[in-house]
């Protein structure tokens, strides 16, 4: 469907004269669309975006996520960097004073200000990439540990739940739709045996030992933008999942997607692992930012949080490919199979190296205590 991106644009209070409109990036979810606007001889650049409503049930309550976390930390960071702040994202609002503006189609829009001299990264490069990413990570959960007001909307619900993503694994594999059960007796035995972490955190959480925080809950590479000079972090974007979590959660995810070297979907299990040296940058970069408030039990199981969320991962890949392919879009006869194999291998590496990574973790901690 083409959009009217100048009319829809020009329901936003943008500083100048819009001059250009195109698409821009190559995001899945989201249409996204480069402004560029001319005042007084010089150019500023916004991007618009219109929101996919069909995974977002409630863009408004998103966007008041997203306008409280942005406004909170660049309004600490004036304090402190005004220099940072300036390049911190900022929902540009509508002349009536919304966070975003519907269409006549039913489309939500919404637009934040373009990130300047700042790129991401698709892949991890090296060792220090991966120490800032996970340090921006951390820095943003920082941020944000006395952000005022109620809790935050739950953008996505049950986003990582993981029991209640084992129960629905469950339902379909007893129900067994397409017949697909009896071809993948190895990978549902693992999903079995390995069930038992699926409450580990939820079970510390409803004791009071890990409190629920302000989290990202997808924490790749490239959701975090670093200077196009210096690569030392800016600012972390793709807020649209900001909401209450635990801050292992975003631990756990990063480990999953950067600390193994093949993709998510390789075939060739060997080359498949945690890569150990990737994963102490992760700790060591996050540790840096989330020493001073993560609790006793957050440590601990620091190590445990990327197994379980790689685990979760792979339930949802299989439970999909049990379905008949529902869910994830796929590109081949079997490919959510081959994704959840790639996920269970690398279950199975961190595993295999847990004892180390545990220790690991411990003595970062201790040298930053």
């Amino acid at each position: 469907m083409e959009h009217d991106v100048e009319s829809i644009a020009a329901n936003f209070t943008l500083d100048g004269l819009l001059t250009k409109a195109e698409p821009f990036g190559g995001g899945h979810i989201n249409d996204t669309y480069s402004l560029t606007c001319q005042k007084d001889g010089r150019a500023k650049r916004y991007v618009l975006q219109r929101i996919n409503h069909e995974v977002f049930k409630n863009p408004p309550a998103m966007m008041e996520n997203i306008r409280r976390v942005t406004e909170h930390i660049r309004r600490k960071l004036q304090g402190t960097d005004a220099e940072l702040a300036a390049r911190q994202l900022e929902v540009i609002q509508t002349a009536g004073g919304d966070d975003w503006f519907k269409d006549p189609h039913g489309n939500y829009w919404r637009v934040y200000n373009r990130i300047e001299n700042a790129v991401t990264y698709d892949t991890l490069e090296s060792l220090e990439l991966a120490h800032e990413a996970a340090r921006m990570f951390g820095w943003f959960q920082r941020m944000l540990t006395d952000l005022p007001g109620g809790p935050l909307h739950e953008t996505i619900v049950d986003f990582h739940t993981t029991p209640k993503r084992l129960e629905t694994f469950g339902q379909v594999l007893r129900h067994d739709p397409c017949n697909r059960v009896k071809d993948v007796k190895a990978e549902i035995d693992f999903v079995l045996e390995n069930a038992h972490i699926c409450d580990v955190l939820l079970n510390c959480a409803s004791k009071g030992e890990i409190p629920i925080r302000v989290t990202h809950n997808d924490t790749k590479i490239n959701n975090v933008m670093l200077d196009a000079e210096t690569h030392k972090g800016v600012c972390v974007i793709d807020l649209d999942t900001v909401m209450p979590g635990l801050s292992l959660y975003d631990f756990g995810d990063m480990v999953r997607t950067a600390t193994s070297p093949a993709d998510e979907d390789e075939r060739d299990l060997s080359k498949v692992t945690m890569r150990m040296p990737m994963f102490e940058m992760l700790v060591k970069g996050f540790a840096a930012e989330t020493h001073t408030f993560l609790t006793a039990a957050e440590k601990k199981y620091l190590a445990f949080s990327g197994k379980l969320i790689t685990f979760e991962q792979m339930i949802r890949f299989l439970g999909d490919h049990l379905a008949g392919d529902t869910y994830y879009k796929i590109h081949r006869i079997g490919h959510n199979l081959d994704r959840a194999r790639t996920q269970m291998e690398l279950v199975r590496s961190i595993i295999a190296q847990e004892d180390a990574a545990n220790a690991l973790v411990d003595s970062v901690f201790a040298e930053l205590s």
